[in-house]
C-alpha cells in the first residue's frame, strides 16, 4: 500500500470512528470497487452539477455511492462548519421551547449537542434528567425536493447531508418524511432501505406542524413551496416550533422585486422581519450543492412584533398569475411526475 493510500485509509477510519454508521443502512452498501480516478471524476461531476451518465444503477450501487458521499462529507471543512451552525440554531430553538408557558419546552429535551455547544447549554440540557429524556417526543423532520439522487451527484450530496443531520440531532429516521415527484421506484426502494418515511401524496408543502417541533429540509426548492409551508403554519405558535433549511429568504428578498415578492409570495415577504437566518458555509467543494442555503428559525419575540394585520391575512396561495412557478401542483402532475 502506498503512503498516500495508507494516509487516506487512516483518515477514513478516524472519521468513521468519530461518527458510527447507522446499523440498518450505511452498512448495507457493498464494498467499494472503483478505479483510482473515480473520486476525482465524481468531484468534477459534482462541480458541474451534471447527472451521472453511467447507466441505470441498482440499489446496492446507490447505497455504495451514498456511503462514499458520506465519507467525503464527513472529511470536509463544510461539514465541520455546518454542524456548528446546526447546533447553534437548534440550541436557540431549544431555549425558546423551554419557555414555562407551554408543554413544548420538553420537545427538544433529547437533542444531542456536541462540543460546539456552550457548557451552559449542555448543563441546561442535563438538568432535565434521564427519565424525562426518555419520555420526550423526538424532533420531526420533513424533506421536500431532493431530486434524482440515484443519478445526480448534487442530489445525492443533499441526501447525505440530511442523513448526517438526522444522526447529529439524534432524530430517528422513522421520524423523517421525504417526498419528491422525481423519485423513481429505485429511489423509493433506497429510501425505504434507509429507514425514512416516503410520502405517497404531493402535499405542495402544505404540512402543518403538530405538537412536536419540526425541521423542514428543502434544498433549492421553488419559492412557492416555502410560501405554502408558511401559509399552512401562519401563527406565532406554529412558526415558533419550526426550522427551515433551504434557500436563503434574505437572498430571495434581494433577487425578487418587492412587488413581485409581496404579490406572489406574500407569506415569505411578511415573515422575513420575524425570522433569524444562519447561512451554511460556502466552500468550493460543495458550492453547487449548498449555495444560497441557510437555516431559518422564528424567534417568538420577533414574531410577536409583527402587526395584527399581518396575522389576519390568511388567504391560501393560488399562483394563478405567477410566471415561472417552480412547483408541481398535485392536480397538474402527469404520469411521469416532476420536481416539487
Amino acid at each position: 500500500m502506498t503512503r498516500g493510500r495508507a494516509r487516506r485509509a487512516l483518515m477514513t477510519s478516524a472519521a468513521m470512528a468519530a461518527a458510527p454508521l447507522a446499523p440498518d443502512a450505511w452498512q448495507a452498501a457493498l464494498p467499494r470497487k472503483r478505479r483510482s480516478g473515480a473520486r476525482r471524476r465524481g468531484r468534477r461531476e459534482a462541480a458541474a452539477g451534471d447527472p451521472e451518465a453511467t447507466g441505470e444503477p441498482d440499489l446496492a450501487t446507490v447505497l455504495c455511492r451514498l456511503r462514499e458521499a458520506r465519507e467525503d462529507l464527513l472529511l470536509s471543512d463544510f461539514w465541520s462548519s455546518a454542524r456548528e451552525t446546526v447546533n447553534s440554531c437548534l440550541t436557540k430553538l431549544q431555549r425558546q421551547l423551554e419557555a414555562p408557558e407551554g408543554t413544548l419546552s420538553e420537545a427538544l429535551g433529547h437533542l444531542h449537542l456536541h462540543s460546539s455547544a456552550d457548557e451552559a447549554d449542555v448543563a441546561q440540557l442535563g438538568s432535565l434528567g434521564q427519565s424525562q429524556l426518555r419520555r420526550t417526543p423526538p424532533l420531526q423532520c420533513v424533506c421536500y425536493g431532493l431530486g434524482s439522487f440515484a443519478t445526480c451527484v448534487i442530489a445525492r450530496s443533499q441526501l447525505t447531508f440530511l442523513l448526517l443531520f438526522l444522526e447529529e440531532c439524534q432524530i430517528p429516521r422513522r421520524c423523517c418524511c421525504v417526498y419528491d415527484p422525481l423519485f423513481s421506484q429505485l429511489e423509493t426502494a433506497v429510501l425505504d432501505a434507509l429507514g425514512v418515511t416516503v410520502l405517497q401524496e404531493n402535499e405542495e408543502g402544505k404540512r402543518a406542524v403538530g405538537t412536536e417541533p419540526t425541521v423542514f429540509y428543502m434544498p433549492h426548492c421553488g419559492t412557492a413551496l416555502y410560501n405554502n409551508l408558511l401559509w399552512r403554519n401562519w401563527s406565532v405558535g406554529a412558526l415558533a416550533r419550526m426550522v427551515i433549511v433551504g434557500n436563503s429568504f434574505r437572498g430571495l428578498q434581494e433577487r425578487l422585486l418587492t412587488r413581485i415578492l409581496q404579490r406572489n409570495y406574500p407569506y415569505v415577504a411578511k415573515v422575513i422581519s420575524g425570522l433569524e437566518e444562519l447561512a451554511l458555509p460556502e466552500t468550493s467543494r460543495y458550492m453547487d450543492v449548498f449555495n444560497d442555503t441557510a437555516i431559518h428559525w422564528f424567534p417568538a419575540h420577533r414574531l410577536s412584533q409583527l402587526s395584527a394585520d399581518t396575522w389576519a391575512f390568511r388567504e391560501e396561495p393560488d399562483y394563478e398569475d405567477c410566471e415561472g412557478l417552480e412547483i408541481i401542483r398535485e392536480e397538474a402532475k402527469g404520469p411521469s411526475g416532476g420536481r416539487v
